[in-house]
């Protein structure tokens, strides 16, 4: 979809045309010089928000979860929600952008045979994703004054993103009408990484995180 001479670029524009090219070309552009020759836009306006296809494939899934964050939000009662409420609200609001987009999603990731390779345009969100569930371990630890309850950021944020590659898996391979088994898919394993996470013994805790592990890539 070309864009007029006149308009203002910026990040959301380049990365709508970027969308709107893979779609209707059924391809990634073959270069950035024939991408901004058919959208009207000096090669400088390309690199002045990334530097690479592949850093612009990145900053898309980091936009999906930039947005979640701002829907979750204006929620007035997102504040008073338990941890695990807000790991909720995050996965739900987050499939929810996805399935906006899923036409994208599912040929960008289905593109790929190397799992790998498919994984590489989500580094960016999974630094996101862990970022945002070790705030949450770290706020529940601050509320318990025994060293022995309290919970590893780390572990629970790995575990928060293998959770994601199981879902993200469901999702797409999810043919239910209005994505309704995908609802269900993260309530149950929202409350059941929750229940390790506070009941369970470090091996139980492992073990879980290779079995979605398992299921993400499978």
């Amino acid at each position: 979809m070309a864009s007029s001479a006149n308009t203002k670029v910026n990040d959301e524009k380049i990365i709508g045309w970027f969308m709107d090219s893979v779609l209707e070309h059924e391809t990634v552009p073959k270069s950035v010089y024939k991408f901004c020759k058919e959208n009207k836009i000096k090669e400088e306006d390309f690199y002045k928000y990334f530097g690479s296809f592949e850093g612009l494939q990145q900053s898309i899934w980091e936009k999906f979860h930039e947005s979640t964050l701002h829907v979750m939000q204006k929620n007035e009662q997102y504040d008073t929600m338990s941890n695990e409420e807000k790991m909720l609200t995050f996965f739900y609001t987050f499939f929810e952008n996805l399935t906006l987009n899923r036409s994208y999603v599912l040929f960008v990731l289905q593109g790929h045979k190397n799992g790998m390779e498919k994984l590489g345009q989500l580094k960016g969100l999974r630094n996101n994703i862990k970022d945002f569930a070790t705030e949450l371990i770290d706020d529940s630890n601050a509320d318990k004054n025994l060293k022995v309850l309290k919970r590893s950021p780390q572990l629970f944020s790995e575990g928060a993103w293998l959770q994601f590659l199981f879902l993200l898996k469901f999702w797409m391979d999810d043919n239910s009408a209005e994505f309704e088994k995908t609802d269900i898919a993260i309530e149950k394993s929202v409350t059941t990484i929750f229940q390790v996470f506070d009941n369970s013994s470090l091996e139980k805790i492992i073990d879980f995180g290779k079995f979605l592990y398992k299921e993400s890539i499978a």
